[in-house]
């Protein structure tokens, strides 16, 4: 009875790996460790940005409507609940694509206007913000690239025969990506020139 029940366990383990199970939880599992990644290190750059925000504000507070842009913008991401379950959710994962756009965007605009102020531009607290700022950023493209990568390679598990089948009987769904429209563009960190020679004191 007991090789019975065996070659009957073999058996079944040996079906759901040749059905595609084994194959969508591991790819799945690996989803929402990328994932998290991803959330680490959005985390990581709206956690820099009161204190960049302080640190230009300093140099510049005529530039309020761009430091509450980029304010407000933070202030958007934070109220997102990037929790895994938003994987299964296309419209819930567009929403948080696009606020981390959004901050992107106002991010940068903010670094634009720092051209303007070489005495910041020249400030330790702002040079040191600003690099770790670049490397949270070659961060975030990291993550978003695995991320990218390990959804592609689910979407196409859970397409392709048999596991496709195996996917309709537990109700495995493709999950949401990021666009490639305008990644490069959202991925890049805003370059600011330390070398502009400051204007001198009056």
């Amino acid at each position: 009875m007991r090789k019975i029940l065996t070659v009957l366990a073999a058996l079944a383990s040996l079906s759901l790996t040749n059905c595609g199970y084994n194959a969508i939880q591991s790819e799945d599992e690996q989803i929402k460790a990328n994932w998290s990644e991803v959330v680490n290190q959005y985390q990581r750059r709206a956690d820099l940005v009161p204190n960049l925000v302080n640190s230009v504000k300093g140099f510049a507070q005529q530039e309020k409507d761009v430091l509450l842009g980029v304010t407000n913008a933070r202030a958007k991401v934070g109220s997102i609940q990037a929790t895994p379950e938003v994987l299964n959710d296309p419209a819930s994962f567009q929403k948080f694509q696009a606020a981390q756009g959004e901050l992107s965007s106002a991010l940068s605009r903010l670094l634009v206007v720092t051209e303007n102020y070489p005495q910041l531009k020249s400030d330790a607290l702002f040079k040191d913000l600003m690099s770790q700022l670049e490397g949270t950023e070659n961060r975030i493209t990291v993550a978003r690239n695995r991320y990218i990568k390990a959804v592609q390679e689910y979407n196409v598990t859970i397409r392709s025969f048999p596991s496709n089948l195996t996917a309709m009987m537990f109700g495995y769904k493709e999950k949401p990506n990021f666009s490639v429209e305008n990644e490069k563009e959202i991925s890049t960190a805003p370059k600011v020139d330390f070398n502009a020679a400051p204007a001198p004191s009056k």
